[in-house]
Parts: C-alpha cells; structure tokens; sequence
C-alpha cells in the first residue's frame, strides 16, 4: 500500500493518577480507501496494583472519504507491536549490521514485542534484561529464552549496557537513568518510554553526545528525552540529526561510522497507528474475525 498521511495531530491530558493520549491522523492511499483513525490511550501507572493493565485504550478506524466508523480496535496490541515495529525499522537502519547483543530496560509489555522485532532485524544472540522489580526480569528470562537466545536478567544497568550493541529503554520512569557510560562506542539505543513531558529515560549528557534520530521532531520536542535535552540546554532543535523517515528516504544520512552512538528517540507518531489500523482491519476482513455492530439503521 502506497499511502502517505496528510494530516496527524495529538493531545495530551492529565489526571489524578495518569494521563490520556490521542493520536490522530489523516491517510489518502493511491487506488484504495482513504482512512482516518485515531486512536485514545490511558496511562495509569499504578494500574497494576488493582489488576488492570497500565495502559488501556481503543483505536477508531473510519473512512476518509465517507466518514463511515469501519473498526474499533483495541488500541494495546496495535500500540505495543507498531512501537517494537519502529524499533525493529530504525534499528535495522541505524545500528551495526554485526549487533547481537541486546539490553532490554523495563520488562513489562514492550519486552517481548521488542525482543521479537529485534530479532527478526539482526543477529541478536544474547540479551540481558533488568527491571526495577528483579523478579520480573528473572520471569521474563525465563519465559524466553531458548537455546539460540540466551536471556540473562542483570540486577545493575551498569553490568550489562556497556557491553550492548543495542539498548532498548521501555519504562515509566519519571527521572533519567541511561548515562553515556551505559552507551558503548558504535551502540544503537531507542527509546520509546518517554511519550509524555513528565517521562524520561536518557540523560541530557547521553542525548548530546549521541546523533540523535527522532520519529518527530515535533513530538519529541514538546514531550520525549529531546524534550528534556532541550529543556536542559544541552541540545538545540537544530542538533538533531533528523527524522527516521528522512533516514528511510534517503534524503539524510543513517549510520557513518562503526563507533558513533545513535540514539532514536521514539514517542510513537499517528501515522504509524492508521497504517497499523487498516493493516489489522484488511487482515480481519480476510480471515472473517471480529463482531460486526451496527451504529445507525439501514
């Protein structure tokens, strides 16, 4: 599908306890339907303690052209294997081709769509895993490792991150703990936890002395780790190297030396959950899943 988005927006609201997303965009797509989605996310981070998921949202898929609702999808899934997705696509782009040693920070639901995506892009062969509750990494090494890929839980960042060629930050944290000291020479680093202005996961010190690719410039700015750079005085807008896509493009430079450390600072762009929505909804057409309701009579 050739399809390029004309129109995404996002806002952002605070509550006692969390926030909530929206993430909206516009897609015409050449010989085919046009679409729009948009998608609402809560983020309650104490949510695990009364046995709901942190994060609990819907994406709404209409089409563009008619404004007909064709989808309601549950926007978890969506969310978790477009933002591994990303991660796997500016990976392949950006870090070494001979990486194969992974550190994942933060064992909760982005672990194992990461450590799936990461895989399928380089020859990973080994991976750490460290989370502040040691028992979930302990878990989650032992519910994936096998003998091709050896999982190994690390109780200090300061053990495993400097002998990483990709590192993949996918916390709540609220305060930077990614220094350049965890950063080898020649390492790949994406970032996707840090998708509101409270949230951090790189210091400044490490975002400025890495190229540092965005998914937006936009968003991050105003609301990923380039936020908190920015806000610290350690970078300008105009350091950043540039977007993924101009990567993808052709239009910038990726990767120019086996021994810079690139960051991707990733806060997840609309257009990504449109093509997501439409690849999910194509896909339950074909295989005839899902419930069909009717909003309005025929």
């Amino acid at each position: 599908m050739s399809a390029s988005a004309i129109e995404s927006k996002v806002l952002g609201f605070h509550a006692p306890g969390g926030s909530f997303h929206v993430k909206s965009a516009l897609m015409k797509a050449e010989g085919t339907t046009g679409y729009f989605a948009t998608k609402i996310n809560a983020n309650f981070t104490s949510n695990p303690l009364v046995n709901l998921p942190t994060i609990q949202g819907v994406v709404a898929l209409f089409e563009s052209s008619t404004g007909k609702v064709v989808a309601l999808i549950d926007s978890i899934s969506l969310t978790l294997l477009r933002t591994a997705a990303a991660s796997a696509v500016a990976a392949r782009a950006l870090s070494r081709a001979d990486s194969h040693t992974l550190t994942i920070v933060g064992c909760g639901a982005q672990a194992e769509p990461h450590l799936r995506a990461l895989a399928a892009v380089r020859p990973i062969e080994k991976v750490f895993v460290t989370d502040r509750d040691t028992a979930k990494a302990e878990g989650f090494a032992a519910s994936f490792s096998t003998p091709e890929l050896r999982i190994i839980p690390v109780a200090r960042l300061d053990d495993c991150a400097p002998a990483s060629d990709i590192i993949v930050t996918c916390t709540s944290s609220k305060a930077a703990f990614l220094e350049p000291r965890h950063v080898a020479a020649g390492a790949f680093v994406a970032a996707v936890g840090a998708d509101n202005e409270d949230k951090q996961e790189l210091s400044p010190s490490l975002m400025a002395d890495a190229k540092v690719v965005v998914d937006s410039l936009d968003q991050c700015a105003a609301f990923g780790d380039l936020h908190h750079a920015l806000s610290a005085g350690m970078m300008q807008r105009s350091s950043v190297h540039g977007e993924l896509s101009e990567i993808l493009s052709g239009a910038i430079a990726g990767r120019e030396s086996e021994t810079e450390r690139i960051v991707f600072d990733s806060t997840g762009v609309a257009f990504q959950d449109v093509m997501c929505a439409v690849l999910a909804y194509d896909r339950a057409a074909e295989l005839n899943l899902g419930t069909t309701i009717r909003l309005h009579p025929v």
